[in-house]
């Protein structure tokens, strides 16, 4: 299948000046949707730029772990985050959505189908299968336990990790958290006292597998 191309657009109009991306050959974007003027390709660009790999994540194996994930649409991100750092599983607990849910892949764009997956109908069985598997549970959560994520010291090298993340209303389920060698939290100095949940676990994994904290933890 040849690779979609697409074109940056513009409206020539001065009072509009409306610019925006549109597929090569769609008629519909030739025309600007906010005030009717046909449009002018300024730029043509292929929709599959590569980002660089980048092979220095070293050998920290991380896995990842979605509790009562509620949103089909963080869910798909998540999905998109773990394939893009590297996340060699991903275990799905409760009320997650499975990969093949259909509004996953408006997020995912294609990694629901790249990165292997397991369901669990129990997180709190799945952390305990886990953990007696030899792996330590980090879990991303804020409360008395937890400490930062860019300030949390070193454990010894070698040892499997999975990072839990919670329902987005109600956090980490308490019975998880009680197995969890870890909490780890990121730091909030406005008025809401966390982030989006795919937003918050974006950043917690690519610390996790680019940071200081994975520097150390190749050992």
């Amino acid at each position: 299948m040849p690779t979609p191309v697409f074109q940056i657009r513009q409206c020539p109009n001065e009072a509009c000046r409306f610019r925006y991306p549109a597929r090569d050959g769609d008629s519909t974007g030739e025309t600007c949707p906010r005030c009717g003027t046909p449009t002018t390709a300024v730029a043509t660009l292929p929709s599959d730029q590569h980002s660089p790999t980048i092979t220095t994540a070293g050998r920290l194996h991380l896995e990842i772990l979605l509790d009562n994930i509620r949103s089909t649409y963080n869910v798909g991100s998540m999905l998109r985050t773990a394939d893009g750092a590297g996340v060699a599983h991903v275990h799905l607990c409760g009320i997650t959505a499975l990969p093949d849910h259909p509004r996953i892949a408006k997020t995912a764009l294609g990694a629901e189908k790249a990165v292997p997956w397991t369901y669990y109908r129990n997180g709190v069985d799945a952390a305990l299968s886990l953990k007696a598997q030899g792996y330590h549970l980090w879990a991303l959560e804020s409360g008395p336990r937890s400490q930062s994520l860019f300030a949390a010291g070193v454990e010894p090298a070698g040892r499997p990790v999975v990072l839990v993340v919670g329902n987005e209303q109600v956090g980490v389920d308490p019975g998880i958290l009680a197995h969890c060698q870890r909490i780890l939290a990121l730091p909030m100095q406005g008025h809401k006292e966390s982030l989006n949940a795919a937003v918050a676990f974006g950043i917690a994994v690519y610390t996790l597998r680019y940071g200081p904290l994975a520097n150390a933890l190749r050992g």
